[in-house]
């Protein structure tokens, strides 16, 4: 008996902490007032997107048989070059560069260069439909090896490599 009842209370404690006892959440607003909140802009760049000053160079995402890659995957520009992503298959697809991983001093200008068409820094919005295509401006970005991905397929390596030469 005593252990029945060593058990009930326990059980009623677990289950008050896990109530908190505060007050519950308020009430989502009425639909009148979601309707009036700005809908959710991607973030804004805070610099100026520079130009494609010489070729651009297309960079298929596709999915054969089930891979998922960037064709060709490796590529090498020169400053001022633009590359032009095109979905094909597989979709939905972006183009996205580690944060972590782009030097301080790339990172804002190669971030402006993707202009409108971003879902968060260093990446651009998803495209859905084969023929969808996001181009980004090399202008102003410095000699280096950028790495870059897909953000839905990155758990299937969707990954590939830019070399910016001077």
């Amino acid at each position: 008996m005593f252990s029945k009842r060593l058990a009930l209370v326990a059980s009623a404690f677990v289950l008050g902490a896990c109530g908190g006892g505060e007050k519950a959440p308020e009430a989502a607003p009425p639909a009148a007032d979601a309707a009036a909140a700005p809908a959710t802009a991607a973030p804004t760049a805070t610099g100026t997107a520079m130009p494609i000053t010489g070729k651009t160079i297309e960079v298929k995402m596709v999915m054969e048989g089930t891979a998922y890659k960037f064709d060709p995957a490796n590529v090498t520009a020169k400053a001022g070059d633009g590359i032009k992503f095109i979905m094909v298959s597989g979709g939905p697809h972006n183009v996205a560069f580690e944060v972590a991983k782009i030097p301080a001093d790339v990172k804002g200008q190669l971030d402006a260069n993707f202009g409108t068409d971003r879902m968060a820094e260093l990446a651009s919005g998803l495209k859905m439909n084969p023929g969808e295509s996001f181009t980004l401006s090399l202008g102003g970005i410095k000699p280096g090896a950028y790495e870059f991905h897909c953000t839905p397929h990155l758990a299937m390596n969707m990954k590939g490599m830019l070399t910016v030469t001077p």
